[in-house]
């Protein structure tokens, strides 16, 4: 059976070198994701910051509903090499 796909979600701005930056790196992985553009959605940034520790910079990365911060701890991760297994075991718990 195949596994489900893992759902990753950059939401960003328009002028954001740090989202493009994290949006190139998930495509030259090859990790399909949906950007989400919060530039003219306060509401909607202020609820993403209140429920991530206060988190209020862009990037905001998540994988299959897990914060994973901005665009410095996604590159953490892959140069660290858990990126993609980060992936899959949040894959796999679905």
């Amino acid at each position: 059976m195949n596994q489900p796909a893992t759902k990753v979600i950059v939401y960003s701005t328009t002028y954001c070198p740090y989202c493009d930056n994290a949006k190139s790196l998930l495509k030259r992985l090859n990790i399909p994701f949906e950007d989400i553009n919060v530039e003219d959605q306060p509401e909607l940034r202020q609820k993403l910051s209140a429920e991530n520790g206060g988190w209020r910079t862009v990037p905001m990365i998540f994988i299959d509903n897990t914060f994973v911060g901005g665009y410095t701890d996604l590159k953490k991760l892959h140069d660290e090499g858990k990126l993609q297994g980060f992936v899959n075991t949040v894959r796999d718990q679905l």
